[in-house]
């Protein structure tokens, strides 16, 4: 469900282009000219208005938007601006070159994007870096988090609701056995996880928990420390309920001493589209704060007044 208000009477494209080119020019950038066109207008209009404006000024929006905005703010504007998929590309090949929290990256892109949305952000990779994604998640990562992330990000699953409880409950046992015999990164397990449906792996690990007593995710706790396990839970989070997972990234995200202003970034601008209104029900039940007061407290500025924007403030 989507928190982007975009408003009944959306003015031409021309016009939005106009009000735009209007915001760069003279002394000083026109930030709430921007934050009311960009952050109220879909996927479908920021591309025309991205086309339009190429084609009436011979300007790039993207280099105008990078020429006048600064860092956490610019930042939130080109994301939102960039096409979805292309913006997951661009997520993707920074994920590869850095080492902080970039596998949880890749394989949120790996596990909450549809199987299309996905095929989409590869293309669009290939196009933007000459490489493929594979190619960038073989070469950096390595270790058992290339064997879990490769398959994830090479994956093109079923997205239909068909089940199969006879695979589900041998596949459970699977799973099972793996995690007993702590053979964490084992192709078994690694397979389920990283080639069925959704609603094949939700049948699978409800066979888990009913047979065996434990959610998979208690199990693959044995050591709260290690990363790779860390990754495995949030891949089954991710897979199962992505609401949970993005929740939890925003909360840790606020709620901590200085904001992680890429986690929430990177949260409000992917998800403003998709589910963020489920997200912040999540939020809300789990915290006891909306989530756009808990944006509001955080932020600040035009920073603060694009994510509002985009969380569904429809005066923001």
């Amino acid at each position: 469900m989507s928190t982007l208000v975009v408003p009944d009477a959306v003015p031409s494209v021309f016009e939005d282009c106009e009000q735009l080119r209007k915001a760069f020019a003279g002394w000083g950038t026109n930030e709430g000219l921007i934050i009311s066109i960009l952050g109220h207008r879909n996927a479908e209009q920021r591309k025309l208005i991205r086309q339009t404006y190429a084609e009436a000024y011979g300007e790039d929006l993207l280099k105008e938007l990078d020429r006048e905005l600064t860092n956490d703010f610019e930042r939130v504007v080109l994301l939102w601006a960039l096409d979805p998929a292309d913006r997951d590309a661009f997520l993707a090949n920074e994920a590869t070159k850095k080492s902080t929290s970039r596998y949880q990256v890749l394989m949120e892109i790996a596990c909450t994007r549809s199987s299309n949305h996905l095929l989409h952000a590869k293309q669009a990779y290939h196009a933007r870096f000459k490489r493929s994604l594979e190619e960038d998640v073989a070469c950096h990562i390595t270790g058992d988090f290339s064997k879990l992330l490769f398959p994830l990000v090479s994956s093109y699953r079923y997205e239909g609701d068909e089940v199969n409880m006879t695979l589900a409950k041998s596949e459970a046992k699977i799973l099972y056995q793996k995690i007993s015999e702590k053979a964490y990164s084992s192709e078994d397990l690694i397979r389920v996880l990283a080639t069925r449906s959704r609603a094949q792996i939700n049948a699978t690990l409800n066979q888990y928990k009913n047979e065996f007593g434990n959610d998979i995710n208690k199990d693959l706790k044995t050591d709260p420390n290690d990363e790779f396990l860390a990754l495995m839970r949030t891949t089954v989070k991710c897979l199962t309920r992505p609401e949970k997972h993005f929740e939890k990234v925003l909360r840790l995200a606020i709620n901590r001493r200085g904001t992680d202003e890429g986690a929430l970034t990177r949260v409000v601008t992917t998800r403003a589209e998709v589910d963020l209104k489920i997200i912040a029900d999540e939020y809300q039940r789990r915290n006891s704060v909306p989530l756009d007061r808990a944006i509001g407290k955080d932020t600040t500025g035009d920073y603060e007044k694009m994510l509002l924007a985009l969380a569904g403030r429809a005066h923001a």
